[in-house]
């Protein structure tokens, strides 16, 4: 199988240019490719976007230390997936039960608005991570392109499963998919996702993870 993850990755030439920039800026900062974080062998999958400016590509850790994270790891911790509620920096402790968090690039990206090419370019990555899941497992996938990168990955046609909060897909031959906005600021802020919203994300995917 191949690698899910390369801390040494520089396979696009613009996110390499702009992870050194950032690093020349805050040079504290991580500013190299996130690994993704949590279970080895994990029933559900958590598919992000991409590191945050001041989030992951600061801690090194997904959806830590931006906005981003607030909800997300305080679902998690809610719904028995989290060991606490907030996800503080890399070396906090906390630790994620059958749960692992990941993203559809791994780089920081400018103005976190990755190109097609790039999330062409990261996928080998998502696509071994998907292979190893086991039989059961689920993936959410936080936003659309979140969401279509992970239908591709798994060999499915976009028509097929249209992105939509809150709809579960069944790829052929593939973990179940089940879709939401992204737990971003702008989309929290503005209600466009709810926290009841995306507890019933985090509902339907315990009807069929069962706490353990």
């Amino acid at each position: 199988m191949s690698a899910i993850f390369d801390l040494d990755c520089r396979a696009c030439p613009r996110l390499a240019a702009h992870l050194d920039a950032v690093a020349a800026e805050h040079p504290d900062y991580h500013c190299r490719p996130v690994a993704p974080f949590g279970a080895e062998d994990p029933g559900l999958l958590v598919v992000g976007l991409a590191p945050g400016l001041h989030g992951a590509n600061a801690t090194g850790r997904p959806f830590t230390g931006d906005h981003a994270g607030i909800m997300l790891y305080d679902t998690l911790y809610r719904f028995g997936f989290g060991s606490a509620p907030e996800s503080r920096s890399a070396d906090d402790g906390l630790q994620l039960h059958d749960c692992r968090i990941t993203n559809a690039v791994k780089c920081l990206p400018p103005a976190n608005k990755p190109t097609g090419a790039e999330v062409r370019t990261c996928r080998p990555f998502l696509s071994a991570e998907l292979a190893g899941l086991r039989p059961g497992a689920v993936v959410l996938a936080l936003g659309r392109v979140a969401h279509e990168t992970t239908i591709a990955a798994l060999g499915g046609r976009q028509k097929d499963y249209p992105f939509a909060h809150g709809r579960w897909h069944e790829p052929e031959g593939g973990p179940a998919v089940v879709d939401s906005y992204h737990c971003s600021r702008y989309n929290t802020q503005t209600r466009r996702l709810t926290p009841a919203m995306f507890d019933a994300v985090f509902e339907s995917i315990r009807e069929r993870l069962p706490a353990t």
